[in-house]
């Protein structure tokens, strides 16, 4: 909280202003290094990180993971997945495509926007839940097993952008 003086006439007045960093130009400060803080937690989250990937393609699960975190504004996980996204061949224009792919949807497959619908809504669930219509796209190009693990890597990803988030993560630092 910042004040700042106003001079009117002969009378000063004090108004508070709330001053927010731009998280766009700050630099956070790492803090804790969840891993050894709470280290049967984060295995914890890294045994559902693989279980939620079993049965799902590679080229999807980086897909999903970059939504989800440029959903949540985690610069260090969209690093960190585009980076993995590159090494297992996925193409600059798609990856690039990813933040607007309502628009370009001529660039995913039906059953890879069927999965970044669902991102959206199960990462906005606050917004309006995930609706009936979005649910229903998926369920018809995933099998039940394979909506569940899609789901999973949902929530997951979901948890390790707050992870990322909460401990001021850097993008870049790829510290896994």
């Amino acid at each position: 909280m910042t004040t700042t003086e106003i001079k009117t006439n002969d009378r000063t007045t004090t108004e508070a202003t709330t001053v927010r960093p731009n998280p766009a130009t700050t630099t956070p400060t790492p803090r804790l290094n969840f891993a050894k803080a709470a280290p049967k937690v984060f295995r914890a989250v890294i045994g559902l990180d693989a279980a939620a990937r079993e049965g799902l393609g590679p080229a999807l699960v980086e897909l999903v993971q970059i939504r989800a975190s440029h959903l949540n504004r985690c610069a260090y996980c969209l690093h960190m997945h585009t980076t993995d996204a590159r090494k297992a061949g996925e193409s600059e224009d798609r990856l690039h495509m990813v933040a607007v792919w309502h628009e370009a949807d001529h660039f995913f497959t039906d059953r890879e926007r069927s999965a970044l619908a669902l991102t959206d809504a199960v990462t906005r669930i606050g917004d309006a839940g995930v609706p009936d219509e979005v649910y229903d796209r998926a369920a018809a190009h995933f099998t039940e097993e394979e909506l569940a693990h899609l789901l999973a890597l949902i929530f997951t990803i979901n948890t390790w952008n707050r992870i990322a988030l909460s401990t001021a993560k850097r993008a870049g630092t790829d510290e896994r």
